[in-house]
C-alpha cells in the first residue's frame, strides 16, 4: 500500500491530507489562531471539587476551565478507586495534560498521568511498566524491543513507562536509543519548567501540525511527504534530519502553480464530506447524520439493483458500505457513540461477513475504534475515540436560519402563530389602533393570497385593521407585530 502526505500551508492555517491508495482518507486542519490543545502540558489550579461526578474543574489559562475526572488520575491501581476530596482540593497546584481539546460548549479533558511522545515511543513518567503497541503482531520483534527498551531506559535513569510505537517495529538499538535520549531530555526540561513557572501557565506546547504528523503517521508505507511552502518545507527538512532520517529522501517540496490540494481532488473531498448524502459507486447510498449525542449512518440499496435477488443486492451494498463508512469516520473525524443501520440481512453468514470485512476496515483508523454489539433490532453500536472536533464542527457552524435544526417552519405555519399573536395583543391592548405586520416574503405573500380569507375574518372578529409589510432581510420564521 502507497501512501502520500500532502502539507497546504499558509499564515492562516495548515492542512494536511493522507492520502491512501490515491484516496483521501484523513484530513488534520490547524488554524494559526486556534492551535489544537491536545499534548500540551498545564501548571494549572484545582477551581472547584465536584464529589458526585468524582471530578474537578481545572483553571489552565483557557476561556474555559478544563474537566479532571478521577479516572485520568495518577493513584495507585491495585487500590480501591478513593474519593476525589481524597486526591483533590479547591487551590491545589496541578500539572495536568490536555486529552481532549474543547469541543462545542465543553471545556478542554485534562489528565495527571502525563504522556509525552517520540517517534517511536511515548513515556509516562508516572507508570511502571514496558508496553509494546498491539499491531506489532511478531512475538519475536515484541520482545526485542522489549529488551532494548529495558536496556536503555536503565541507562538514562528514566522513571515510569515507555510504550513503543508501532513505527518502531524494525528500528536498530541506536536509533532507539536516540529517541530515549530526546525524552530524558524533555521531561527533564518538564520538571524544571514546572517547578519556576507562574499559574496557570503553559509548561509544555505539542509541536506543530506538519512536525506532529510526520512524527505520527510517516512510516515505511509513505511513499512521498509533499510541502508546498518552501519555507515549511526548510523546516520540516531539520526536524527530519533530527528525528525521522528515513523520511529525508521522501520529503519534497512541491512548486506547481495548480494547488496541491486541487491537484489531488481534496478540495471536493473535502465538499463532499460535509454533507449528509454519500453515493455509493453501485448506486447506493448512506446517509450520515451528526448531532451532540452520536452519529447515526444508514445504509440505502437507492438506484442499485445488480444482484441476483434481493438478499444478493443488499449483501453487495452493505459489503461496500462498509470501506466507506470506515473512510468516512476518518474523514469526517466522526467520534463518540456511532449507530450504524445496515441494510437487513437474512442470511447469517453474510451479516458475519459483513461485520468481518468492517472490522478489518477499521483496522487502518488511527483513532482507536471499538464494535460493542450488534442490537435486536440489527443496529452495529461501536465507539470511536475523539480527541478533536469533527470536520463540520471545524468549517461549519449551527445555520442562523433553522438554529442548527435542519428545517424551517413552514409559511403556513409562520402565518398561523401570527394569527395566535395578534388575537393576543388584541385582548391586551383595547384601544382601537390596527396591527401591522413585518414578516418575510413568503409568509406575506401567503398572507395576501391563501390565507386572505382568514386574515377577513380575523378583522371582523377583532375589529381592527391588519396592515402587511415586507422585510426581505427577516428569516421565514421571524416575524414583528406593531401597533399602527
Amino acid at each position: 500500500m502507497s501512501d502520500e502526505l500532502l502539507i497546504n500551508f499558509t499564515p492562516m492555517e495548515c492542512r494536511v491530507a493522507l492520502i491512501e491508495n490515491g484516496t483521501v482518507n484523513e484530513l488534520f486542519i490547524e488554524r494559526t489562531a486556534k492551535r489544537g490543545l491536545v499534548g500540551n502540558v498545564y501548571k494549572g489550579k484545582v477551581v472547584r471539587v465536584l464529589p458526585g461526578m468524582q471530578a474537578a474543574f481545572v483553571d489552565i489559562g483557557l476561556s474555559r476551565t478544563a474537566f479532571l475526572h478521577i479516572n485520568d488520575m495518577v493513584w495507585p491501581r491495585q487500590q480501591p478507586t478513593p474519593n476525589v476530596f481524597e486526591l483533590l482540593q479547591p487551590g491545589q497546584i496541578l500539572t495536568v495534560q490536555v486529552m481532549k481539546d474543547m469541543l462545542g460548549t465543553k471545556g478542554a479533558r485534562l489528565s495527571t498521568d502525563l504522556s509525552i511522545p517520540s517517534r517511536y515511543l511515548v513515556l509516562m513518567p508516572y507508570g511502571n511498566h514496558i508496553g509494546v503497541s498491539q499491531r506489532i503482531e511478531s512475538e519475536e520483534e515484541r520482545n526485542r524491543l522489549r529488551s532494548i527498551i529495558e536496556r536503555i531506559q536503565a541507562q538514562h535513569k528514566l522513571p515510569g513507562s515507555v510504550i513503543v510505537r508501532t513505527a518502531a517495529e524494525g528500528i536498530d538499538e541506536a536509533e532507539i536509543a536516540q529517541d530515549m535520549a530526546y525524552l530524558a531530555k524533555l521531561w527533564d526540561y518538564i520538571q524544571r519548567k514546572q517547578k519556576s513557572i507562574a499559574v496557570p501557565s503553559l509548561i509544555f506546547e505539542e509541536l506543530p501540525l506538519p512536525q506532529r504528523v510526520i512524527r505520527d503517521l510517516a512510516n515505511e508505507n509513505t511513499a512521498k511527504i509533499y510541502v508546498d511552502s518552501r519555507e515549511i518545507h526548510g523546516k520540516l527538512k531539520e526536524f527530519v534530519k533530527e528525528f525521522v532520517p528515513s523520511m529525508n529522501d521522501r520529503l519534497l517540496h512541491y512548486p506547481g502553480e495548480r494547488p496541491i490540494f486541487d491537484l489531488y481532488n481534496v478540495e471536493d473531498d473535502i465538499q463532499k464530506a460535509l454533507q449528509t448524502r454519500v453515493a455509493l459507486k453501485s448506486g447506493g447510498y448512506l446517509m450520515i447524520d451528526q448531532t451532540e449525542a452520536m452519529t447515526t449512518i444508514d445504509v440505502n440499496t437507492g438506484s442499485y439493483v445488480g444482484g441476483r435477488s434481493l438478499e444478493d443486492t443488499v449483501f453487495k451494498t452493505n459489503m461496500e458500505a462498509t470501506e466507506v463508512i470506515a473512510r468516512q469516520l476518518r474523514l469526517r473525524n466522526l467520534g463518540g457513540i456511532i449507530i450504524i443501520d445496515f441494510i437487513d440481512m437474512q442470511e447469517a453468514q453474510h451479516r458475519d461477513e459483513v461485520m468481518n470485512q468492517f472490522e478489518k476496515m477499521l483496522e487502518r483508523d488511527h483513532a482507536k475504534t471499538k464494535i460493542t454489539q450488534v442490537s435486536e433490532l440489527g443496529l452495529v453500536e461501536m465507539t470511536r475515540k475523539r480527541t478533536r472536533e469533527s470536520l463540520e464542527h471545524l468549517l461549519c457552524e449551527s445555520c442562523p436560519t433553522c438554529q442548527g435544526r435542519g428545517y424551517v417552519k413552514t409559511a403556513e405555519s409562520v402565518c398561523y402563530e401570527i394569527f395566535r399573536e395578534i388575537l393576543r395583543y388584541a385582548r391586551a391592548y383595547q384601544s382601537q389602533s390596527g396591527f401591522t405586520v413585518v414578516a418575510h416574503p413568503s409568509v406575506i405573500d401567503r398572507l395576501l393570497t391563501a390565507e386572505a380569507p382568514a386574515v377577513a375574518d380575523l378583522e371582523h372578529f377583532i375589529d381592527r385593521v391588519i396592515k402587511f409589510q415586507v422585510e426581505n432581510l427577516y428569516t421565514q420564521e421571524q416575524y414583528d407585530i406593531i401597533l399602527s
